[in-house]
């Protein structure tokens, strides 16, 4: 899996190939975090959620998928 957080958008590419993405708006304290505390962030739970220490930030993936 691997995760962006545009200027505002967060871009989450699936091992299965697929691309979810969701404005920052939905995600307060990602949009108003740093680009270093945006970028540190590390898997949950075996994939099914990220984790942004430094901004106190969980999203599961599940979340994601049916929001788009």
């Amino acid at each position: 899996m691997e995760v962006q957080v545009l200027e505002a958008e967060l871009v989450v590419r699936l091992s299965d190939g697929r691309t979810v993405s969701a404005p920052l708006a939905w995600f307060p304290r990602l949009l108003h975090g740093t680009p270093e505390q945006r970028n540190n962030w590390w898997l949950i739970g075996k994939g099914v959620g990220i984790h942004w220490p430094d901004l106190d930030e969980n999203i599961s993936v599940r979340s994601l998928l049916a929001t788009s």
